[in-house]
C-alpha cells in the first residue's frame, strides 16, 4: 500500500508550479494526523465518525474528500450538511474545509454563489443542504461528505443522496458528526458495511486551548450532555422520563418556519442562591401560532445573578413582543416581581406558585407533545437534555425544564386547549 505521500507524488510530477511548496502544504496530513482520523483501509460503504465537539471531525472529512478528489481526477463529490450555509461556511471556507486543505495551485475556481469547487484536474465538489432533499435528486456522485448528519432535519435527504451515489467502482459516504440518538444514527450503527470511529473533544487537547478545555470539563464533566457533546456517546432514551428525543425530533422545525405568533410568554424559573454552586435560572420563551399549535422559541437559561437574569429575561419579552412574563416564585416571593419591575415597571407579569411535584406539573405539557401540538424552533441541547433525563429525586434542579413547562401551561391554559391548574 502506498503511502500518502507517495499516491501524492505522480500529481506534482504533472504542475508546472514550484512542486516543494505544494508537496509541503498538502503532505503534513498523514503526519499530524491522528491515527483515527485517517481514512480506513478495507471494504466499506460508509465512514461514521462520531466524535465530540473540537476533535477534528471537519479536517477529517476535508482531508479525505479532498485527497480522493486529487487521486481521481474528474470525480464527482458531493458536499452536504445540515443547511446550505454550513456546507459552504464549514466545510468549503471554514478554517478546517476544503479550500484549507487543498493545494491552491491544484484549484480551478470556486464559485460562491452555486456551491461548486472545481479542481484543474476536472474534480467539481457540489454542496447542498440536507433542509432540501429534492436538491439531492439527479446529480450523480463517486464520493459523499456528510456533515452533522445527527442534525439533518429530513431523514429522506440522505436516502436521496445514496440514489445518486452511483459512479466508480466502490462509492463511499465520509459522515462527520457529533452523536445523537436519531433513527439514521442507529440504522448506519447498524449496518455491517459501516466503519466506526469514535472519539472525544480531549482526543485533540494538544490543539486546543487549556483554559476551553477546563472550562468544559467544568459545566459538562459527567452530565448527559457532556457525555453527547464531548465524549461522542450515543445516548439513549432515560426509563422513567416523559420525554424521548424521537418525540422531540418528530416535530422540530427550523427557526425561520416558525408562524406568526397569536401569544409569547417568556417564563421564569429563578435560582434560589447566587454563587459557584448555585442552580441556573431558567428562562424560556414560547409562543402558541396562528395555527394553533405551539412553539418554542428561545432557550435563554444560565447561570445569573438576580440582577443579570432580570435583566434577560425582560430583554426577551421585548424581542419576542411577548405578551406576558410569568415567573415561579416559591422561593422569592414578591421580590421576583420587585426585581422584574426594576428592571422595567411595564412589563405584564404573573406570578406562579408550584404546589405540585416537577413530574406531576410536567405530565400535561408532555402529554401536549404526545399530540404532535409543540415544535422545537431549533435545537436546544441542553433543555431538550433535561427533558429526556430528569426522573425525579435528582438534587439537580431542571431549570430549564421548569420553565418551559410554566410557558406553555400558561399559554395552554390560556389559549383554551387544556384545562389543568398546577399552581
Amino acid at each position: 500500500m502506498m503511502t500518502h505521500s507517495e499516491q501524492f507524488l505522480p500529481l506534482l510530477q504533472q504542475l508546472e508550479h514550484d512542486k516543494a511548496d505544494i508537496l509541503s502544504h498538502y503532505s503534513l496530513w498523514p503526519i499530524t494526523a491522528r491515527e483515527e482520523q485517517k481514512t480506513p483501509k478495507g471494504d466499506w460503504t460508509y465512514w461514521l465518525v462520531l466524535a465530540g465537539r473540537g476533535w477534528g471531525k471537519t479536517r477529517t472529512g476535508a482531508e479525505d474528500v479532498g485527497f480522493y478528489g486529487l487521486l481521481h481526477p474528474g470525480s464527482r463529490i458531493a458536499v452536504a450538511a445540515p443547511t446550505i450555509s454550513d456546507a459552504r461556511d464549514t466545510c468549503i471556507e471554514g478554517e478546517s474545509g476544503l479550500l484549507s486543505v487543498l493545494p491552491p495551485a491544484l484549484i480551478q475556481t470556486w464559485n460562491r454563489s452555486l456551491g461548486e469547487l472545481l479542481l484543474k484536474n476536472g474534480t467539481r465538489y457540489k454542496t447542498f443542504s440536507a433542509d432540501e432533499p429534492d436538491r439531492f435528486r439527479g446529480p450523480q456522485h463517486h464520493r459523499a461528505w456528510c456533515d452533522e448528519i445527527a442534525a439533518w432535519k429530513y431523514p429522506d435527504a440522505f436516502d436521496q443522496l445514496l440514489f445518486g451515489l452511483r459512479l466508480g467502482d466502490s462509492p463511499q459516504v465520509v459522515i462527520t458528526t457529533t452523536p445523537r440518538p436519531t433513527p439514521l444514527i442507529k440504522t448506519l450503527l447498524e449496518d455491517e458495511k459501516t466503519v466506526v470511529t469514535r472519539g472525544s473533544t480531549f482526543d485533540n487537547a494538544d490543539n486546543l486551548a487549556p483554559s476551553m478545555l477546563e472550562q468544559l470539563k467544568k459545566k459538562y464533566e459527567g452530565t448527559r450532555l457532556g457525555r453527547q457533546e464531548l465524549y461522542a456517546e450515543v445516548l439513549t432514551d432515560t426509563e422513567g422520563a416523559l420525554w424521548s428525543w424521537s418525540l422531540i425530533d418528530e416535530t422540530r422545525i427550523k427557526e425561520t418556519e416558525a408562524p406568526e405568533m397569536r401569544r409569547v410568554i417568556v417564563a421564569i424559573d429563578p435560582a434560589v442562591t447566587n454563587n459557584s454552586d448555585s442552580d441556573e435560572t431558567g428562562i424560556v420563551v414560547a409562543g402558541v401560532g396562528l395555527d394553533g399549535r405551539y412553539y418554542v422559541l428561545e432557550d435563554a437559561s444560565g447561570k445569573m445573578s438576580p440582577d443579570a437574569w432580570g435583566r434577560k429575561a425582560v430583554d426577551c419579552y421585548y424581542s419576542w413582543q411577548a405578551d406576558r412574563i410569568v415567573a415561579e416564585t416559591n422561593n422569592g416571593g414578591d421580590l421576583v416581581e420587585r426585581l422584574i419591575r426594576t428592571v422595567d415597571n411595564n412589563v405584564s407579569y404573573s406570578p406562579v406558585t408550584a404546589s405540585r411535584g416537577k413530574l406531576t406539573r410536567a405530565e400535561p405539557i408532555a402529554a401536549l407533545y404526545e399530540q404532535r401540538k409543540v415544535s422545537h424552533a431549533g435545537f436546544f441541547s441542553e433543555m431538550e437534555d433535561q427533558m429526556t433525563t430528569y426522573i425525579g429525586g435528582s438534587r439537580k434542579s431542571p431549570d430549564r425544564m421548569d420553565a418551559l413547562v410554566w410557558a406553555l401551561t400558561e399559554l395552554s391554559h390560556s389559549s383554551g386547549t387544556a384545562y389543568w391548574r398546577i399552581s
